[in-house]
């Protein structure tokens, strides 16, 4: 059973400044707490969306992946965020079209697709806060076609590093090279040859699986 004190808690200090009261006691009474472990997916590909997430605490990765399997990070939500890629999904009643990976462990508030539809009529808070997820992440994958179109690898990798940092609050990253590559599709032999080129530049500290950026 889950413990409507310590979800009214989690709510309150995540979007209590966001939404009136009155929808903060829907969200509670309607949406189910969710653990993700760091490193586990809890949204795949082709899966139906009947639940949207809201952000508690940690971060998830969304992922795009090709007809040939290659993946692309899309962007990271954080604390305080919704994915619009599943909300496009669950309003168009489609399968993802996206993967979710938390990144660190992750605490959500699952809502019904159902919830989310009256919402949209009820609360203005609420449809502020979905249009405004929509131009956040319209933004983020802007960003994220202008990266892969216009800049170097190198490039590429160093704003990677750069965001996760602002992400986790954390210089020291817990990611393999293959890791890095993954994420920003290219291969583990390229990622390990830009890393070396960033040591000696003094960007970086390379160690077992982990990295420090430098003069962050």
């Amino acid at each position: 059973m889950q413990n409507t004190t310590e979800i009214r808690k989690m709510v309150e200090e995540s979007y209590g400044f966001l939404f009136e009261p009155e929808l903060i006691e829907e969200i509670i009474a309607h949406g189910t707490l969710h653990e993700v472990a760091a490193g586990e997916l809890f949204m795949d590909l082709g899966q139906t969306i009947k639940h949207i997430p809201l952000l508690i605490k940690g971060s998830v990765k969304i992922m795009r992946e090709d007809a040939e399997g290659h993946e692309l990070l899309l962007y990271f939500l954080e604390r305080g965020d919704t994915c619009a890629m599943s909300l496009s999904c669950c309003m168009g009643n489609k399968k993802s079209d996206i993967r979710a990976i938390a990144e660190e462990d992750t605490t959500l508030i699952m809502i019904p697709v159902e919830n989310m539809d009256q919402w949209l009529q009820k609360y203005r808070s609420w449809r502020n806060f979905i249009f405004d997820s929509y131009q956040v992440r319209l933004n983020e994958l802007m960003e994220t076609m202008d990266s892969v179109a216009f800049l170097r690898m190198d490039e590429r990798l160093l704003k990677y590093l750069n965001d996760k940092v602002k992400l986790t609050g954390n210089t020291v990253l817990n990611s393999t090279h293959q890791d890095i590559a993954n994420d920003l599709n290219t291969s583990r032999v390229v990622i390990s040859r830009l890393m070396k080129q960033l040591e000696k530049q003094g960007k970086l500290k390379m160690g077992r699986n982990k990295l420090e950026l430098l003069n962050f």
